[in-house]
């Protein structure tokens, strides 16, 4: 015979039934709420937009006061960790062996670390990279002189959304974009165009909100390797987006005969992979440097910020975490849920970033966070001593007479080193990002470096000299800039009537044309 429930044990099964479908019924209800909210914002805007770039940030407030909320607090630089800050930190006070590891290139003036997306352009603007162009300055003979530009416009391309602007509008009276017109100009052409710091329209389709790459750039190294950006998932634009300025790239020499028609035209150097050798391997293949180096006499590349790839060797990236899920995480407001742009360190809030996926303590995390940086500074520390050596030893047998076919292996061994340690120092994070890649790359640094120091042992022997060879005091900035002989008491004077004198000039001339909102 059948078993029948006990009356009691009905109305506890009825009971729990009618708990479930109420529960049910609140989730759906409180999706249908969610849904329309987020339909409200889209079906409701204020402003709507026919242009896929608007350069004004402002113009964004009124239809995404959240988004414009949290991208505005990138202005903020109080967080701070053990190594990194959004503080402005001079980086050449700590490590005055870089002064001599970039002598011979403008990184050696003034190296700052980055702060938010908010102070991009100003701070572009007052560091000693650009120059002071337009300001009257003395010749070696005494004749007064307009300063001229350092950089090209090139130098702009990942600091607003006025770049994809003015790529347009420079696209020969066609609605099309023309970044080699572009990047032909000076810096100093665009100073009163560039006046709208990283925003909306650098990531989003202003019609459509759509994440969408506003450089040319990326799009182009992609097809060189057979592979179409617009094909990318959403998950994958979340991070493509930051790829198309936190990356790897060179300026196309102005006297290039292989490229007429692309001066200083940007690229960036994929097309033999997304590792540090492959784009070695792409620079030596076209003879490319950077620079020579004065000591040395080493044809320098100089890595830039290769933050995207190197974060391609991490973990993370490997198993599909975007750059917005730790640097943008999502946060929620009544049903609305929407990604935080206060775009800065996962360790500024961890229980939004790392605790999403890890169930450790905050501090834990932190922790763990801090014993991967520590241990990649021990080997970055021997890799920039090992170096800024290396070259002041090389200058010496250079003097000594050291011949060109001496000198050749000792240059294309420092060539290696410096490469391999700039890339991996260079991409901001790369010790949270991949940090067993940071270690093997300067590793592979001091080897070079050693390598390097041996050989220029043996040619001072070869040319009678056998001790210890001598070099200047590099102890402090001030004492490396003055040992590779930059006089920078003028080149700050310069800075500052740059600052005072031709910057007031840009920012009004951008106000009255209306380029600029005024808040």
């Amino acid at each position: 015979m059948a078993k029948h429930l006990k009356q009691w044990q009905g109305w506890i099964l009825f009971g729990g039934s009618m708990a479930v479908v109420f529960i049910l019924g609140l989730l759906v209800s409180s999706l249908m709420e969610r849904r329309a909210e987020v339909a409200s914002v889209f079906n409701n805007k204020r402003t709507v937009f026919e242009d896929e770039i608007v350069a004004q940030n402002e113009k964004f407030k009124a239809d995404y006061p959240r988004e414009y909320e949290t991208w505005a607090m990138t202005e903020d630089t109080t967080f701070k960790s053990k190594y990194n800050s959004s503080q402005e930190v001079d980086v050449l006070e700590q490590r005055p062996e870089m002064v001599v590891l970039w002598a011979g290139y403008a990184f050696s003036r003034h190296y700052n670390t980055p702060r938010g997306h908010k102070h991009a352009l100003e701070d572009m603007r007052k560091i000693l990279r650009t120059g002071n162009p337009g300001i009257v300055v003395k010749t070696a003979d005494g004749r007064d002189s307009i300063a001229g530009d350092m950089q090209p416009a090139t130098c702009w391309t990942c600091k607003g959304p006025d770049v994809p602007r003015m790529m347009r509008e420079l696209g020969n009276g066609k609605d099309q974009f023309s970044p080699a017109n572009f990047y032909a100009k000076k810096w100093s052409e665009l100073g009163a165009e560039e006046v709208n710091t990283i925003g909306c329209s650098d990531c989003h389709d202003a019609r459509t909100m759509d994440l969408r790459p506003a450089r040319p750039a990326l799009y182009e190294a992609f097809a060189r390797r057979g592979l179409n950006v617009k094909n990318a998932t959403h998950q994958e634009m979340r991070s493509l987006v930051c790829a198309q300025c936190h990356v790897e790239y060179y300026f196309i020499k102005p006297n290039d005969e292989k490229n007429p028609g692309k001066a200083n035209y940007l690229v960036f150097p994929h097309d033999k992979g997304l590792t540090c050798e492959a784009a070695e391997e792409y620079y030596d293949s076209i003879g490319f440097y950077d620079y020579i180096h004065p000591l040395s006499g080493t044809k320098i590349l100089k890595a830039q910020h290769p933050g995207w790839e190197m974060s391609q060797h991490g973990i993370h990236a490997q198993r599909g975490v975007s750059c917005a899920d730790c640097h943008m995480p999502y946060k929620q407001e009544g049903g609305v849920k929407f990604s935080d742009h206060q775009i800065q360190s996962p360790l500024a809030k961890i229980d939004r970033t790392c605790q999403t996926c890890h169930r450790q303590d905050a501090e834990v995390l932190r922790q763990n966070v801090y014993d991967r940086q520590e241990k990649c500074n021990e080997v970055r520390n021997r890799a920039e001593q090992e170096l800024a050596r290396a070259h002041f030893e090389a200058k010496f047998i250079i003097d000594k007479g050291a011949t060109e076919a001496e000198m050749a292996p000792i240059q294309a061994l420092l060539r290696k080193s410096q490469w391999r340690w700039d890339y991996a120092i260079a991409s901001h994070g790369a010790t949270f990002h991949a940090p067993q890649e940071v270690t093997r790359l300067l590793s592979h640094s001091v080897d070079y470096a050693q390598q390097a120091r041996l050989l220029i042992a043996r040619v001072a022997a070869k040319h009678g000299y056998l001790g210890d060879i001598p070099v200047p005091d590099y102890s402090t900035k001030a004492k490396a800039q003055a040992a590779i002989g930059l006089d920078m008491q003028k080149l700050n004077a310069n800075k500052q009537r740059f600052l005072e004198e031709i910057e007031p000039k840009w920012i009004q001339e951008a106000k009255k044309n209306g380029k600029l909102i005024e808040i």
